[in-house]
């Protein structure tokens, strides 16, 4: 459960960094929205 729970956060902590390179928030919005849905089914399915 350690394994998973750090390759969680240092997935979070890279898309920290992507955010912080992105110049506006919209693309940032959209590109969460693509991970998420992306991560929900290769977790679920």
């Amino acid at each position: 459960m350690k394994k998973v729970c750090g390759f969680a956060l240092f997935w979070i902590a890279i898309g920290m960094f992507i955010m912080m390179m992105l110049p506006n928030l919209v693309w940032g919005v959209i590109l969460l929205l693509i991970f998420v849905i992306l991560g929900y089914r290769l977790f679920c399915c």
